[in-house]
């Protein structure tokens, strides 16, 4: 059974950092590739930034230059470093990873607001 479990929920202001992680139960982690994703309320789910099992990344033109991703084999998580925060980037953020099937944490509110 596959598990994701995001931390790192947050309130920051406008301009502000947040860092969301997720640790995954698949194995061998460093097989897979993961992915954020996140919901605002009232759209639908979007993809944010995913990254390989060899580190390769690629992102939403809407984040790029503003989110990092990257990923801990040896922990199996995977983060997300959020910059320069803006209130169109609160949403809830998912953790993802594709093993026969899509498998989501639970989701981790962020809003961003002054």
């Amino acid at each position: 059974q596959v598990q994701l479990v995001e931390s790192g929920v947050g309130l920051v202001q406008p301009g502000g950092s947040l860092r969301l992680f997720c640790v995954a139960s698949v194995n061998p982690y460093s097989f897979y590739s993961m992915n954020w994703y996140r919901q605002a309320p009232g759209k639908l789910r979007e993809f944010v930034a995913g990254i390989t099992r060899d580190g390769s990344t690629n992102y939403a033109d809407s984040v790029k230059g503003q989110f990092t991703i990257s990923r801990d084999n040896a922990k199996k998580t995977v983060s997300l470093q959020m910059t320069s925060l803006k209130p169109e980037d609160t949403a809830v953020y998912y953790c993802n990873v594709f093993h026969f099937k899509d498998y989501w944490g639970q989701g981790t509110q962020v809003t961003v607001s002054s």
